[in-house]
């Protein structure tokens, strides 16, 4: 029996941890309560036909931002308990958090915010967005799409299973070796870290590569590399950065993976082991990851700032380049992480200079939005709030970027609470604010309705104050010694009044996200009260405009043909870009499939007995795996036309619909 459970036992549930318990205990009850939610109204077969199942990009990207909104209250309401800790952890007052428990917070907090919060909302807009922008009916390799939004569900499903069975890493959340060795981290903690990135890894490189292929392979007639919307440059080069870098990730956390299951040796300190390949590998991977998620943000703030100003995006031609310079750089600058290591004085000096010169693009694209709202008729929707948001704090967070690029600083600052200020500087104020104005502007064309615009100002509101509340006294902190992971101090370091501030802030932030959550809510249940169909409410200029809102699932009934950066803005004034009075003909589409699922259930098996030593639930979830792979190669029947008539039928329909409007 011990061996078929491999090391889990009852032992492995947490009980004497009440933090862990409370969470666990509620996650598990609020699961219960949506299958039997589910279960009550009979929606079991709807979600598998049409959600579960679907190969149809902008349901994927649906699931994909609904994963990543709740990721986001889990990862919040980790950042809430360090800064409660941190806030009343003070003299002889220990707060309420064990120093094992509050180190796997961190790391907690650290790995769901970047992949399970932050890529997942990313990769959503880009399912929605691309293929539509692009004039194409769906992305290049629709079943794999499916395939890769189901691993990275198993990578959410363990990082949260770990609440209740077993434990999290305690390693912070790049796992730095030697510490994430067995010798240090025993336990299971970091083989849920393992797995779970190693997993969703795999899926996000397979979007990584589909996304390139679609928008390298299936722009409409007309739309040459120079003529696609920015978002969709954007997204091309933030698809190469993860084509690029994350085998790197893969490979660094497959030799760790060697040294904790075989006793290999290459990140130990005996045995010829090397500590700083893992940090080399890890960090080669961890800067292009920063900008695979900021590239597509300023790329949402491209379309905001065009739409909301009623001009043309000045400087398209720069913003194009600046992005390519920035896809670049990223690659030479991953050693400013790392300044203390004793490289040596030229190393630093190349990696210090090339910090400070991918600034220069950035810089370009802040200049370029300013110009584009200027003498521009600006409209202060909810979107634009966050892009000029965006555009003061982000401008900050690169300022104090700047600074950590010059070594001498950056000796001093390094691994202090300066660094964390400056990273969620970045991240906040650039990619949260990004996908929040993305989750706003595109809401329409996923929906066909729009969200209210007074709880999302309310919720901006909260965000950017709560924001410089929050992370402003972190960089005094930084500049008063305080180190990053702290979980207690003293009186007497004068850190107590900057800590009780940074609480504050927390609490004002958490109020933005409840607002979020709230219009979301709001704008659901009320849209059809007030109106059944809002047509197109943006004076949106790009291609996926031209689509009813929300689009049909084969997006566009005739391929578009187009010869300008603006066709639908064309398409208002005169210059056609859908043949007129063609007849409809047969369109081919995917068919939906549940190998995607399958496959799923047993990565997470694979998963799951891995990180607890079942061997025989390894060897079965392989072979299931394998077997799906193979029935799907000899499937016949996957795919499907869709006739003329009923495009017809459909197009008819949202005519009337759109006339309605």
């Amino acid at each position: 029996m011990i061996d078929f459970f491999g090391r889990l036992s009852w032992d492995s549930i947490p009980f004497s941890e009440p933090p862990a318990m409370i969470a666990g205990g509620g996650m598990v009850f609020g699961a219960i309560a949506l299958v039997i939610a589910i279960t009550y109204f009979k929606k079991w077969g709807y979600l598998w036909r049409e959600w579960f199942t679907s190969v149809d990009h902008k349901r994927i990207g649906i699931m994909y931002i609904i994963v990543a909104i709740v990721m986001l209250l889990r990862g919040f309401a980790d950042a809430a308990l360090m800064r409660t800790q941190q806030a009343i952890s003070v003299g002889s007052n220990y707060g309420f958090l064990p120093p094992d428990h509050y180190d796997q917070i961190f790391t907690a907090h650290g790995v769901i915010m970047i992949f399970f919060v932050a890529m997942p909302f990313v990769i959503g807009l880009m399912n929605i967005v691309v293929p539509l922008q692009i004039g194409a009916r769906d992305v290049a390799f629709p079943y794999l799409n499916s395939v890769s939004f189901w691993l990275f569900m198993v990578g959410v499903i363990l990082v949260m299973l770990s609440l209740i069975v077993g434990s999290f890493a305690q390693t912070g959340w790049v796992a730095y070796a030697p510490l994430s060795e067995n010798q240090f981290s025993p336990g299971v903690g970091m083989d849920y870290y393992i797995w779970s990135l190693q997993i969703s890894g795999i899926g996000t490189t397979i979007s990584g590569i589909n996304f390139f292929v679609t928008i390298l392979k299936m722009r409409c007639p007309g739309m040459s590399l120079m003529k696609m919307p920015v978002f969709t440059w954007t997204a091309l080069c933030a698809n190469i950065l993860i084509i690029i870098s994350f085998p790197m990730l893969t490979a660094a956390i497959a030799l760790l993976t060697l040294d904790r299951y075989l006793d290999f040796h290459f990140f130990t300190n005996d045995m010829g082991g090397d500590p700083m390949l893992y940090v080399n590998l890890i960090w080669a991977w961890g800067h292009p990851e920063v900008y695979i998620l900021v590239l597509p943000v300023f790329g949402v703030f491209s379309e905001v700032t065009s739409t909301f100003s009623r001009k043309p995006l000045f400087g398209y031609g720069t913003m194009v380049y600046a992005t390519c310079a920035i896809t670049v750089l990223s690659f030479i600058v991953w050693l400013h992480h790392f300044f203390t290591m004793g490289a040596g004085a030229n190393v630093n000096a190349f990696f210090g200079i090339a910090t400070t010169i991918i600034a220069i693009p950035t810089g370009v694209k802040i200049f370029n939005w300013l110009f584009t709202m200027y003498r521009g008729r600006i409209t202060f929707t909810v979107p634009m709030y966050f892009t000029i948001g965006f555009i003061i704090t982000f401008s900050i967070g690169g300022m104090t970027g700047v600074l950590l690029a010059v070594p001498g600083a950056d000796f001093l600052l390094h691994n202090s609470l300066f660094v964390i200020a400056h990273f969620h500087n970045v991240i906040i104020g650039g990619v949260v604010f990004g996908v929040m104005a993305a989750l706003t502007f595109w809401c329409p064309k996923a929906f066909g309705f729009k969200m209210n615009e007074t709880l999302g100002k309310y919720s901006f509101w909260c965000w950017l104050v709560g924001f410089y509340v929050a992370f402003m006294p972190l960089y005094v902190l930084g500049f008063m010694g305080a180190t990053r992971r702290l979980s207690h101090y003293d009186y007497s370091t004068g850190w107590h009044p900057l800590f009780v501030t940074a609480f504050v802030g927390m609490l004002i932030i958490a109020a933005g996200i409840g607002f979020q959550v709230l219009q979301i809510a709001v704008s659901i249940l009320t849209h059809k009260k007030n109106q059944d169909y809002t047509g197109d409410p943006w004076d949106g200029r790009t291609l996926e405009w031209s689509t009813m809102s929300p689009p049909p699932f084969y997006n566009f009934a005739h391929v578009p043909t187009v010869d300008s950066l603006e066709p639908w803005w064309d398409h208002k004034h005169g210059k056609k870009i859908f043949p007129e009075n063609k007849p409809y003909e047969d369109i081919h589409m995917p068919k939906n499939t549940g190998i995607g699922v399958i496959i799923g259930i047993f990565a997470f098996g694979l998963g799951f007995g891995l990180i607890w030593y079942m061997w025989w639930l390894v060897i079965a979830s392989g072979l299931g795996i394998f077997a799906c792979i193979v029935a799907r190669s000899f499937d016949q029947e996957i795919d499907y036309y869709v006739p003329a008539k009923e495009v017809e039928r459909i197009e008819n329909e949202l005519a009337i619909r759109r006339e309605k409007a």
